[in-house]
């Protein structure tokens, strides 16, 4: 790596911790992209010139937040077991710690920001959906999901799962938890 590509590395990192830090106590409504800016260290244009826009930034936020279910969902992927086994314990994980990380990085005073709230959630909801894309497609392959099914089609199931989130009280999804999961695994009319 050269050093233009380290300060540039140098930057992007600043600038995503500054936003986050910025979005995590404020929202977004009232965070300026030159409050990020005189936060990270940079110019207003250096943000615009790598991100583009303040919508971005929350995506990269997204990552950051969702970064070590990610990797807990890969290793859970590779480990022993079944796939219906892994496959639940990565729909839980992710349910689970992406609270546990959300409480990390959102204040009281951020999570009151809707629509900071929805754009986290509809970045973080595509985060979620590869993850379970990944195993859908590792599914497939050792023959537990049908191949039949298209994977747009399943995608279009997990956008509807996902979306619960946003109609049903956090409590509530807790308790119906295990019959989504259920109904994921096996349908309306599956093996129990």
């Amino acid at each position: 790596m050269n050093n233009y590509e380290k300060r540039t590395l140098k930057k992007k990192t600043a600038i995503i911790q500054a936003a986050l830090s910025s979005f995590g106590k404020q929202g977004f409504s009232d965070v300026s992209i030159k409050d990020i800016a005189s936060l990270a260290g940079v110019s207003q244009v250096s943000i615009y010139n790598y991100f583009g826009n303040k919508e971005a930034l929350v995506a990269e936020c997204a990552k950051i937040i969702m970064q070590d279910t990610i990797t807990l969902a890969e290793e859970i992927l590779v480990s022993e077991g079944t796939f219906t086994d892994k496959l639940a314990r990565a729909i839980q994980l992710c349910q689970a710690e992406i609270n546990v990380s959300l409480s990390k990085f959102i204040s009281t005073e951020a999570s009151k920001d809707s629509q900071f709230i929805r754009l986290l959630v509809n970045n973080i909801n595509k985060l979620k959906k590869d993850i379970y894309m990944e195993y859908v497609a590792a599914g497939k392959k050792v023959k537990v999901i049908n191949n039949d099914i298209s994977d747009d089609v399943i995608q279009l199931f997990i956008d509807s799962i996902n979306g619960l989130g946003l109609t049903v009280s956090e409590e509530e999804l807790e308790k119906k938890q295990a019959e989504i999961i259920h109904l994921f695994l096996y349908g309306l009319i599956g093996k129990a």
